[in-house]
Protein backbone atom coordinates (compact mmCIF):
# COMPACT_ATOMS: atom_id res chain seq x y z
CA UNK A 1 0.00 0.00 0.00
CA UNK A 2 1.12 3.56 -0.76
CA UNK A 3 0.77 7.04 0.70
CA UNK A 4 0.27 10.42 -0.92
CA UNK A 5 1.36 13.76 0.52
CA UNK A 6 0.06 16.52 -1.74
CA UNK A 7 -0.53 20.24 -1.92
CA UNK A 8 -0.56 22.41 -5.05
CA UNK A 9 -0.03 19.39 -7.30
CA UNK A 10 -2.86 17.40 -5.75
CA UNK A 11 -4.70 17.06 -9.09
CA UNK A 12 -1.70 15.24 -10.58
CA UNK A 13 -1.64 12.66 -7.80
CA UNK A 14 -5.29 11.99 -7.12
CA UNK A 15 -5.85 9.65 -10.09
CA UNK A 16 -2.70 7.51 -9.90
CA UNK A 17 -3.29 3.81 -10.57
CA UNK A 18 -2.09 2.69 -7.15
CA UNK A 19 -3.52 1.38 -3.89
CA UNK A 20 -3.50 4.16 -1.32
CA UNK A 21 -3.54 3.47 2.41
CA UNK A 22 -3.21 7.09 3.52
CA UNK A 23 -3.41 10.49 1.86
CA UNK A 24 -2.86 13.92 3.38
CA UNK A 25 -2.96 17.33 1.75
CA UNK A 26 -1.57 20.70 2.76
CA UNK A 27 1.73 22.40 3.52
CA UNK A 28 3.73 20.75 6.30
CA UNK A 29 6.96 21.27 8.17
CA UNK A 30 9.34 18.52 7.10
CA UNK A 31 9.48 17.34 10.71
CA UNK A 32 5.71 16.76 10.62
CA UNK A 33 6.04 14.54 7.56
CA UNK A 34 8.88 12.57 9.10
CA UNK A 35 7.02 12.14 12.39
CA UNK A 36 3.84 11.02 10.61
CA UNK A 37 5.50 8.37 8.47
CA UNK A 38 8.75 7.28 10.14
CA UNK A 39 6.98 4.42 11.92
CA UNK A 40 4.23 3.96 9.33
CA UNK A 41 4.59 0.98 7.00
CA UNK A 42 4.11 1.83 3.34
CA UNK A 43 5.37 0.67 -0.03
CA UNK A 44 5.93 4.03 -1.75
CA UNK A 45 5.26 7.66 -0.91
CA UNK A 46 4.26 10.11 -3.63
CA UNK A 47 5.39 13.45 -2.22
CA UNK A 48 4.35 16.74 -3.80
CA UNK A 49 7.33 19.01 -3.22
CA UNK A 50 5.01 21.95 -2.53
CA UNK A 51 3.69 20.04 0.49
CA UNK A 52 7.07 20.68 2.16
CA UNK A 53 7.22 24.10 3.78
CA UNK A 54 10.28 26.03 2.54
CA UNK A 55 11.18 23.25 0.10
CA UNK A 56 13.75 25.47 -1.65
CA UNK A 57 15.88 25.28 1.49
CA UNK A 58 18.04 22.20 0.95
CA UNK A 59 18.45 21.69 4.68
CA UNK A 60 14.78 20.70 4.78
CA UNK A 61 15.37 18.14 2.04
CA UNK A 62 18.30 16.84 4.07
CA UNK A 63 16.03 16.41 7.09
CA UNK A 64 13.66 14.42 4.89
CA UNK A 65 16.47 12.18 3.63
CA UNK A 66 17.68 11.52 7.16
CA UNK A 67 14.25 10.89 8.64
CA UNK A 68 12.68 8.62 6.03
CA UNK A 69 13.80 5.91 3.65
CA UNK A 70 14.15 7.97 0.48
CA UNK A 71 14.29 4.82 -1.63
CA UNK A 72 10.55 4.65 -1.00
CA UNK A 73 9.84 8.27 -1.95
CA UNK A 74 8.92 9.67 -5.36
CA UNK A 75 9.02 13.46 -5.31
CA UNK A 76 6.76 15.35 -7.69
CA UNK A 77 8.55 18.56 -8.65
CA UNK A 78 6.80 21.74 -9.71
CA UNK A 79 7.84 24.28 -12.37
CA UNK A 80 9.92 26.38 -9.99
CA UNK A 81 13.28 27.12 -11.68
CA UNK A 82 15.08 26.67 -8.35
CA UNK A 83 14.07 23.03 -7.88
CA UNK A 84 14.72 22.30 -11.55
CA UNK A 85 18.19 23.82 -11.50
CA UNK A 86 21.29 21.70 -11.89
CA UNK A 87 22.49 22.75 -8.44
CA UNK A 88 19.29 21.71 -6.66
CA UNK A 89 18.98 18.37 -8.47
CA UNK A 90 22.66 17.67 -7.88
CA UNK A 91 22.17 18.17 -4.15
CA UNK A 92 19.15 15.86 -4.12
CA UNK A 93 21.26 13.15 -5.73
CA UNK A 94 24.00 13.74 -3.15
CA UNK A 95 21.41 13.12 -0.43
CA UNK A 96 20.40 9.82 -1.98
CA UNK A 97 17.14 11.18 -3.43
CA UNK A 98 17.09 9.61 -6.87
CA UNK A 99 13.39 9.52 -7.77
CA UNK A 100 11.82 12.82 -8.80
CA UNK A 101 9.27 13.46 -11.53
CA UNK A 102 7.56 16.40 -13.24
CA UNK A 103 4.18 14.83 -13.92
CA UNK A 104 2.02 11.83 -13.04
CA UNK A 105 3.30 9.76 -15.96
CA UNK A 106 6.92 10.13 -14.88
CA UNK A 107 5.89 9.40 -11.30
CA UNK A 108 4.21 6.14 -12.31
CA UNK A 109 7.22 5.16 -14.38
CA UNK A 110 9.46 5.61 -11.33
CA UNK A 111 6.96 3.65 -9.26
CA UNK A 112 7.51 0.65 -11.53
CA UNK A 113 11.13 1.38 -12.46
CA UNK A 114 12.85 3.23 -9.58
CA UNK A 115 16.10 5.01 -10.28
CA UNK A 116 19.43 3.91 -8.89
CA UNK A 117 22.45 6.19 -8.51
CA UNK A 118 23.67 5.25 -11.98
CA UNK A 119 20.47 6.67 -13.49
CA UNK A 120 20.99 10.11 -11.97
CA UNK A 121 24.78 10.26 -11.57
CA UNK A 122 25.02 12.60 -14.56
CA UNK A 123 23.15 15.24 -12.54
CA UNK A 124 25.71 15.30 -9.77
CA UNK A 125 28.54 17.76 -9.84
CA UNK A 126 31.68 15.94 -8.73
CA UNK A 127 34.23 17.84 -10.82
CA UNK A 128 35.35 20.31 -8.15
CA UNK A 129 38.07 18.94 -5.83
CA UNK A 130 36.50 20.71 -2.85
CA UNK A 131 32.77 21.39 -2.71
CA UNK A 132 31.03 22.49 0.47
CA UNK A 133 27.27 22.35 0.59
CA UNK A 134 26.62 25.27 2.91
CA UNK A 135 22.88 24.55 3.02
CA UNK A 136 23.27 21.05 4.41
CA UNK A 137 26.69 21.31 6.08
CA UNK A 138 27.93 18.30 4.13
CA UNK A 139 31.62 18.36 3.20
CA UNK A 140 32.85 16.85 -0.04
CA UNK A 141 36.61 16.62 -0.63
CA UNK A 142 38.71 14.47 -2.94
CA UNK A 143 37.65 10.84 -2.76
CA UNK A 144 37.84 9.38 0.75
CA UNK A 145 38.79 5.72 0.84
CA UNK A 146 37.68 4.36 4.22
CA UNK A 147 38.81 0.86 5.09
CA UNK A 148 37.05 -1.12 7.81
CA UNK A 149 38.76 -4.12 9.35
CA UNK A 150 37.52 -6.71 11.84
CA UNK A 151 40.12 -6.71 14.61
CA UNK A 152 38.28 -9.20 16.75
CA UNK A 153 36.80 -12.18 14.94
CA UNK A 154 33.59 -11.45 13.00
CA UNK A 155 33.24 -7.96 14.48
CA UNK A 156 30.60 -6.95 11.92
CA UNK A 157 32.50 -5.07 9.21
CA UNK A 158 30.30 -6.32 6.37
CA UNK A 159 26.97 -5.29 7.88
CA UNK A 160 28.43 -2.03 9.22
CA UNK A 161 29.64 -1.05 5.74
CA UNK A 162 26.17 -1.77 4.38
CA UNK A 163 24.64 0.54 7.00
CA UNK A 164 27.32 3.20 6.49
CA UNK A 165 26.63 3.16 2.76
CA UNK A 166 22.88 3.54 3.24
CA UNK A 167 23.33 6.67 5.34
CA UNK A 168 26.25 8.24 3.46
CA UNK A 169 24.48 7.72 0.12
CA UNK A 170 21.97 10.34 1.23
CA UNK A 171 24.73 12.95 0.89
CA UNK A 172 27.45 11.48 -1.30
CA UNK A 173 28.14 9.15 -4.19
CA UNK A 174 29.33 6.00 -2.38
CA UNK A 175 30.60 2.62 -3.50
CA UNK A 176 31.54 -0.30 -1.23
CA UNK A 177 34.20 -2.89 -2.05
CA UNK A 178 35.00 -6.12 -0.22
CA UNK A 179 38.32 -7.90 -0.69
CA UNK A 180 38.73 -11.67 -1.14
CA UNK A 181 35.17 -12.53 -0.09
CA UNK A 182 31.70 -12.50 -1.65
CA UNK A 183 29.41 -11.59 1.23
CA UNK A 184 28.24 -8.40 -0.49
CA UNK A 185 26.31 -10.41 -3.05
CA UNK A 186 23.58 -11.02 -0.47
CA UNK A 187 22.73 -7.30 -0.33
CA UNK A 188 21.79 -7.24 -4.03
CA UNK A 189 23.31 -3.76 -4.48
CA UNK A 190 25.19 -2.96 -7.69
CA UNK A 191 27.37 -0.46 -5.82
CA UNK A 192 28.60 -3.12 -3.38
CA UNK A 193 31.21 -5.11 -5.28
CA UNK A 194 33.51 -8.02 -4.44
CA UNK A 195 37.07 -8.11 -5.79
CA UNK A 196 40.27 -10.07 -5.48
CA UNK A 197 43.18 -8.34 -3.80
CA UNK A 198 45.04 -8.25 -7.10
CA UNK A 199 42.20 -6.20 -8.65
CA UNK A 200 41.69 -3.77 -5.76
CA UNK A 201 43.72 -0.86 -7.12
CA UNK A 202 42.06 -1.03 -10.53
CA UNK A 203 38.60 -0.99 -8.92
CA UNK A 204 39.52 1.97 -6.73
CA UNK A 205 40.64 3.79 -9.87
CA UNK A 206 37.37 2.82 -11.60
CA UNK A 207 35.38 4.62 -8.91
CA UNK A 208 37.75 7.56 -8.49
CA UNK A 209 34.95 10.03 -9.35
CA UNK A 210 32.87 8.88 -6.39
CA UNK A 211 33.02 10.88 -3.16
CA UNK A 212 33.52 7.92 -0.82
CA UNK A 213 34.82 4.39 -1.26
CA UNK A 214 34.19 1.99 1.64
CA UNK A 215 36.38 -1.11 1.75
CA UNK A 216 35.81 -4.28 3.76
CA UNK A 217 39.48 -5.11 4.26
CA UNK A 218 38.98 -8.63 5.62
CA UNK A 219 42.43 -10.26 5.92
CA UNK A 220 44.26 -7.71 3.78
CA UNK A 221 47.83 -7.07 4.96
CA UNK A 222 48.28 -3.96 7.11
CA UNK A 223 50.78 -2.36 4.73
CA UNK A 224 48.36 -2.72 1.82
CA UNK A 225 45.54 -1.22 3.90
CA UNK A 226 47.41 2.03 4.37
CA UNK A 227 48.59 2.14 0.78
CA UNK A 228 45.01 2.22 -0.53
CA UNK A 229 43.02 3.85 2.32
CA UNK A 230 42.87 7.42 3.57
CA UNK A 231 41.35 6.10 6.83
CA UNK A 232 41.34 2.67 8.48
CA UNK A 233 38.77 1.82 11.16
CA UNK A 234 39.48 -1.15 13.42
CA UNK A 235 36.37 -2.90 14.71
CA UNK A 236 36.46 -4.52 18.13
CA UNK A 237 33.50 -6.44 19.50
CA UNK A 238 34.06 -6.04 23.26
CA UNK A 239 32.58 -9.33 24.45
CA UNK A 240 34.69 -11.39 26.86
CA UNK A 241 35.00 -14.32 24.46
CA UNK A 242 36.12 -12.15 21.53
CA UNK A 243 38.59 -10.13 23.61
CA UNK A 244 40.08 -13.16 25.38
CA UNK A 245 40.49 -15.00 22.09
CA UNK A 246 42.24 -11.99 20.57
CA UNK A 247 44.66 -11.71 23.51
CA UNK A 248 45.40 -15.44 23.45
CA UNK A 249 46.42 -15.14 19.81
CA UNK A 250 48.45 -11.96 20.34
CA UNK A 251 49.20 -10.57 23.79
CA UNK A 252 50.22 -7.24 22.22
CA UNK A 253 47.09 -6.98 20.10
CA UNK A 254 45.96 -3.68 21.58
CA UNK A 255 49.45 -2.22 21.64
CA UNK A 256 49.46 -2.58 17.85
CA UNK A 257 46.39 -0.36 17.41
CA UNK A 258 46.82 2.04 20.34
CA UNK A 259 47.18 4.99 17.94
CA UNK A 260 44.55 3.90 15.43
CA UNK A 261 40.85 4.65 15.00
CA UNK A 262 39.36 1.85 17.13
CA UNK A 263 35.59 1.44 17.09
CA UNK A 264 33.70 -0.73 19.53
CA UNK A 265 30.98 -2.44 17.52
CA UNK A 266 27.93 -4.36 18.74
CA UNK A 267 28.72 -2.82 22.11
CA UNK A 268 26.60 -2.69 25.26
CA UNK A 269 29.13 -0.40 26.97
CA UNK A 270 28.13 2.87 28.61
CA UNK A 271 30.56 5.79 28.94
CA UNK A 272 32.06 4.41 32.16
CA UNK A 273 32.56 0.98 30.61
CA UNK A 274 34.37 2.57 27.66
CA UNK A 275 36.73 4.45 29.98
CA UNK A 276 37.43 1.27 31.94
CA UNK A 277 38.10 -0.61 28.71
CA UNK A 278 40.48 2.12 27.50
CA UNK A 279 42.42 1.86 30.77
CA UNK A 280 42.61 -1.94 30.65
CA UNK A 281 43.60 -2.10 26.98
CA UNK A 282 45.75 1.05 27.10
CA UNK A 283 44.01 2.05 23.88
CA UNK A 284 41.92 5.10 23.06
CA UNK A 285 38.46 4.30 21.67
CA UNK A 286 37.48 6.44 18.68
CA UNK A 287 33.76 5.63 18.86
CA UNK A 288 31.34 3.30 20.64
CA UNK A 289 28.62 1.74 18.45
CA UNK A 290 25.70 -0.22 19.93
CA UNK A 291 24.04 -3.25 18.36
CA UNK A 292 22.08 -1.98 15.38
CA UNK A 293 19.24 -3.15 13.16
CA UNK A 294 20.43 -3.06 9.55
CA UNK A 295 16.82 -2.82 8.32
CA UNK A 296 16.22 0.67 9.71
CA UNK A 297 17.62 4.17 9.23
CA UNK A 298 20.61 4.56 11.59
CA UNK A 299 21.44 8.16 10.67
CA UNK A 300 21.11 9.48 14.23
CA UNK A 301 23.61 6.91 15.52
CA UNK A 302 26.15 7.44 12.75
CA UNK A 303 26.10 11.24 12.35
CA UNK A 304 28.36 11.97 15.37
CA UNK A 305 30.82 9.36 14.07
CA UNK A 306 30.75 10.86 10.57
CA UNK A 307 31.37 14.26 12.14
CA UNK A 308 34.47 12.92 13.90
CA UNK A 309 35.65 11.52 10.57
CA UNK A 310 35.20 14.92 8.94
CA UNK A 311 32.40 13.78 6.63
CA UNK A 312 29.73 16.15 7.97
CA UNK A 313 29.70 19.39 9.88
CA UNK A 314 27.00 20.33 12.35
CA UNK A 315 25.37 23.75 12.17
Amino acid sequence: MNVIVSNLNKDKLVNLSIDVIKSISGEFEVEEIVQSFSNFFFNKMFLDITAIKDYKNLSNMQKLSMGLDVDKIIILLNDDPVVNSNVYLSKLVSMGIYNFAHDENEAMYLYNNPNSYRDVAHLQKVDDPVVENISTNIITNDVRVIGIKNYTEDAGATSLIYMFKNVLSKFYSVVAIEVNKKDFMFYNDKLMVSVKESDLNSFINKYKDFNIILIDLNDLDESVCYNVCTDVLYLVEPSLTKINKLIMLNRKAFDNISNEKVILNRSFFNDKDVKDFEFEANTKIFYNLPCLNDRVNNSKVFMPLFEKLGLVRRS
